[in-house]
């Protein structure tokens, strides 16, 4: 049976996976912390380097599955250790950061990370993020989960990890995508629209696209049925 990995997002932890762990089952899972996230690695500030990380975890080919940055780093993982990914699930994520624009750039720095420096520490910036997040039919344990993961994520790593993000683009190589793909959008989220992924998906050469209707972007999270249901109807 061919295993999967779970990348998460930037604010969360492997922890989050739980739900997709067991759904998954019997299929063996493999659900892969941030490096630096738990304080105990460093954390990396490049893609490719991010990408090696999660394939020196796979044995062989492997259905990968990736939230938010998670998406973005399967996207790389598929592009550059092509024969290791069987099948490429994108969920609730983009091909490139949201804009070339220096200003844009340092404006969302400066957004994600002012509670930071105001000292209110990862458990603020997670109560003040996650509920920003999530859509009009959001699952209510979603919220609780989320900030939990989001506040025990170390700090020096997130803020190095928030830089790598802006780093990101991969739109031109999108045609280089050989895997079949599945990219799952939350209806209502702002983060990663659906009309983005859709485009993604469309530049794609074996891409399928799917919305969940109501979610935000946490939609593993607020949806976890109607996001199971598609990705297991995908991988089978």
């Amino acid at each position: 049976m061919t295993p999967a990995l779970l990348l998460h997002g930037i604010g969360g932890r492997a922890s989050l996976w739980a739900p997709t762990v067991a759904a998954l089952a019997p299929r063996p899972v493999i659900a892969m912390d941030m490096p630096g996230y738990d304080g105990t690695r460093p954390a990396l500030t490049r893609f490719p380097e991010l990408a090696d990380a999660a394939a020196a975890l796979l044995d062989g080919p492997t259905d990968v599955v990736g939230h938010s940055l998670g998406g973005m780093i399967a996207l790389e993982l598929a592009l550059r250790h092509p024969s290791r990914v069987r099948r490429l699930v994108i969920v609730a994520s983009s091909p490139a950061f949201g804009s070339r624009d220096p200003a844009f750039r340092e404006a969302f720095l400066a957004a994600r990370q002012k509670p930071l420096d105001e000292g209110l520490g990862m458990a603020g910036v997670a109560a003040a993020l996650v509920p920003t997040m999530l859509g009009p039919a959001a699952d209510p344990s979603a919220a609780p989960a989320a900030i939990a993961a989001m506040a025990s994520v170390d700090e020096a790593a997130y803020r190095i990890t928030l830089a790598t993000l802006t780093g990101f683009d991969r739109r031109a190589d999108l045609p280089q995508v050989t895997q079949p793909a599945l990219l799952i959008a939350g209806e209502a989220d702002q983060t990663a629209p659906p009309r983005g992924m859709a485009r993604m998906a469309e530049a794609m050469p074996d891409a399928r696209f799917t919305v969940i209707p109501g979610a935000g972007h946490l939609l593993p999270l607020e949806a976890p049925d109607a996001f199971h249901a598609a990705l297991l109807d995908f991988l089978r």
